[in-house]
């Protein structure tokens, strides 16, 4: 991202959310938030994402990465979870429409430009801040997750959620195996939903095609694409730091789930939806929707 500037890609990842809110009527995801925060009314948002007919496959990727996430931390809250962290959080909306209230403390945790952005959206869209969350702005470059946790008051001692959605692909794998062994450090267990892609090298000429694109893409937005993974050595990386539990969804499973009328023809690699927990005994199964 840009100094001084929200993360731009952050914006698109709202602008997705919102227009899966208009067509497809929030059939995976549903978020009464998502327009509102995104300050643009429902035929704008149609109109703009019409224009580009190719975002429609990570329009619905983020949907379902955001399901994934949710259904997961509403199972663990019912064994448990107090607390959720959401990394990256852009404008996500969890926190302002929780059904948990009083039984989830959360902490939004993001760049400090980014977080003062998505302050002003609140604002304008008088969306107001409920007494359960707590804002972390961390800024890497100067300090670590755990030092800008603390300094929000997070508790180490309790069984922690972490989403991480839309922010593995732009760092550096120092950056993602640092985050992933403080998750696995903590004292009382932790579990982490985040999405990945595969090393290019095993995508479908199809698939490589869309990504080239769209690395293209964010690289001109100024947030490149940086890691890669192959299932494997990340599954195995995950157990080396204590990850216990691990439910990796590749684009047939996540078809599979969410939208099983097409799961016949979505590619056997490409980017991924991950649950990893340190706590035994806390799989979850989605719930499958009708067919689209």
């Amino acid at each position: 991202m840009q100094t001084g500037e929200p993360s731009r890609t952050a914006r698109a990842a709202a602008f997705h959310r919102a227009a899966h809110q208009v067509l497809e009527h929030g059939r995976i995801f549903a978020d009464p938030l998502a327009l509102r925060i995104l300050g643009q009314d429902a035929d704008a948002v149609a109109r703009e994402a019409e224009a580009r007919p190719s975002g429609r496959r990570m329009r619905i990727f983020i949907a379902a990465r955001t399901r994934f996430a949710e259904d997961a931390l509403a199972a663990a809250i019912e064994r448990g979870v107090r607390q959720l962290v959401v990394l990256g959080a852009g404008l996500d909306t969890y926190a302002y429409r929780s059904p948990w209230r009083d039984r989830l403390r959360v902490f939004e945790v993001d760049h400090p430009s980014t977080q003062a952005w998505k302050l002003e959206r609140l604002a304008e869209a008088a969306i107001p801040v409920p007494a359960w969350l707590t804002f972390a702005p961390v800024d890497f470059e100067r300090e670590t997750l755990a030092e800008g946790l603390q300094a929000a008051g997070f508790d180490a001692a309790q069984q922690t959620f972490f989403t991480w959605l839309g922010v593995v692909p732009y760092l550096t794998e120092e950056a993602v195996w640092a985050t992933a062994g403080f998750i696995a450090s903590l004292p009382h267990g932790a579990h982490v939903v985040f999405d990945y892609g595969e090393d290019p090298a095993l995508l479908s000429p199809e698939v490589r095609d869309s990504h080239e694109k769209r690395a293209a893409h964010v690289a001109a937005m100024g947030e490149a694409f940086v890691s890669r993974f192959t299932p494997d050595g990340l599954r195995a990386k995950l157990t080396g730091l204590g990850f216990s539990e691990i439910e990796d969804l590749g684009p047939r499973q996540i078809a599979s789930r969410y939208f099983p009328s097409r799961a016949s023809s979505a590619p056997e690699r490409g980017g991924h939806i991950l649950r990893a927990s340190t706590v035994a005994g806390s799989t979850t199964g989605g719930e499958d929707l009708p067919a689209a």
